[in-house]
């Protein structure tokens, strides 16, 4: 079975809690939702299951929920030249 691509999602504060990652990569809808997906044991983080709403991430970790994989990125950065 072939896994789905990951997605990069920028974000400019580090580290990011997981509760507001998924709102911000559209993975939850809002606040509550996103506590129903860790509560319901569908949040995947880095390949291991993730309940905690204040857990912390970096960049480079991935977010796995249903069949969709995001990872925690860098903004891009200005080109000063």
């Amino acid at each position: 079975m072939t896994r789905p691509p990951i997605q990069d999602v920028p974000v400019a504060e580090h580290p990011i809690r997981l509760g507001q990652f998924l709102k911000l990569a559209g993975l939850a809808e809002h606040g509550a939702h996103a506590r129903e997906l860790l509560e319901d044991e569908q949040v995947q983080v880095n390949g291991r299951l993730e309940t905690r709403r204040g857990a912390q991430l970096r960049v480079g970790d991935v977010v796995a929920v249903g069949g969709q994989r995001i990872r925690v990125a860098q903004p891009p950065t200005a080109d000063t030249t």
